[in-house]
């Protein structure tokens, strides 16, 4: 596949033209998705976004999505994660997405979010093409060793300062924050009545539901659980055995699936959020949901959970259990006004775009023709 040429003059003053980007989306969930789909949502802001401001995109992704999306993969695959078809199917959808890019290019840019096949079928693609690759999960021993055997033309974006450095030997091009679709959510007043937690994950060992509980039940306030359970051996013995059992209707409630205006409103009206993770957590989406919303965010100090909340501002980092219980006590005090104006300012869809804007020109600068062009006029 031949890469299109870049307008050399106009990157070496900053004038930058508009650029034809392959947006490569994960095929587990339709776009938007309905209700869990934290990358996909990601990438479909990305997507509207790079449009809005004059840029052509050719989205790949899952039938049922948003006009402008070219299907690869049928609707409804998410009934694949955890299984052991998942990886077949995932392979499916990455080979037909790399037929299209060669039928559908030149593209300017190909940037990629659909997890290590994704960066290994792009980095196979004979083209001057700069392909940066964004990680939404953890980047453990076996995946820093795999990452790093791959021939990468741009480079790898990371979505923390966390997740960069758990494998500083990346070739890393940056780091871009997720925005959430502020246009979603609301701010409610501070007097919220009545009174209620909030944990909003995917039902895992990890995502600390069974901690949830005893901080709810600590501080005397209801607990709303709102999310899929992981369907994995592991995660479905955590939910039979310890969450399962405490939900009673009144003091703990379980909602398997919330979307649209009925998520909105649990997260504007909860006093607080609780995030009592117990892995190093690259980004929580469900946290910087609740901060824009006005909503305090309570985490443990793992992962990006330093970098994303604002003590006293946007929510409280914690060590410990108490702490935790300590800080919703806490979680009155703050201003969701101030609170939400604060993580929109950070979190919107307009400053992630131009973050991997300055990425995607960075790596068309960096290729060895654009190189020797901007020496040629510089000198």
């Amino acid at each position: 596949m031949a890469g299109s040429s870049v307008g050399i003059v106009e990157l070496a003053s900053e004038g930058h033209r508009p650029l034809h980007i392959a947006l490569i989306a994960p095929p587990w969930y339709s776009m938007p998705p309905r209700g869990y789909g934290g990358i996909e949502l990601v990438v479909i802001l990305l997507a509207r976004e790079l449009r809005r401001q004059g840029h052509t995109v050719t989205l790949f992704g899952a039938e049922g999505s948003e006009s402008g999306t070219t299907s690869c993969a049928p609707a409804g695959l998410d009934v694949h994660l955890g299984q052991d078809t998942q990886v077949l199917h995932e392979m499916t959808y990455l080979s037909r997405v790399e037929q299209m890019i060669r039928q559908l290019g030149p593209f300017d840019v190909i940037s990629d979010h659909s997890g290590f096949g994704g960066a290994l079928i792009t980095s196979l693609l004979d083209a001057p093409t700069p392909v940066l690759h964004t990680f939404h999960g953890r980047i453990g021993a076996s995946e820093l060793e795999f990452l790093a055997s791959l021939r990468t033309s741009g480079g790898f974006i990371a979505i923390s300062d966390s997740q960069r450095r758990s494998a500083p030997r990346l070739q890393w091009a940056g780091v871009v924050h997720n925005a959430v679709d502020v246009n979603s959510l609301y701010v409610s007043a501070a007097d919220r009545d009545p009174r209620y937690l909030l944990c909003l994950a995917r039902v895992c060992e990890e995502k600390g539901q069974d901690v949830a509980i005893e901080v709810a039940r600590r501080c005397g306030l209801r607990l709303i659980l709102a999310g899929k359970t992981e369907q994995t051996p592991i995660s479905r013995a955590f939910f039979r055995r310890r969450i399962e059992p405490l939900i009673d209707g009144t003091h703990v409630l379980y909602l398997p699936n919330v979307t649209g205006a009925i998520k909105a409103r649990l997260i504007a009206r909860a006093t607080a959020m609780l995030a009592p993770i117990c892995w190093p957590e690259p980004f929580g989406l469900s946290v910087v949901e609740a901060m824009v919303s006005g909503t305090p965010a309570v985490s443990f100090r793992q992962g990006s959970a330093t970098e994303l909340i604002e003590p006293g501002i946007t929510g409280f980092v914690v060590d410990d259990l108490q702490e935790m219980v300590d800080a919703v006590a806490c979680a009155r005090d703050v201003d969701p006004f101030h609170c939400a104006r604060v993580a929109r300012d950070r979190f919107n869809p307009q400053v992630m775009t131009g973050s991997y804007l300055r990425l995607y020109q960075r790596a068309l600068l960096a290729r060895p023709a654009a190189r020797g062009a901007v020496d040629r006029l510089t000198a």
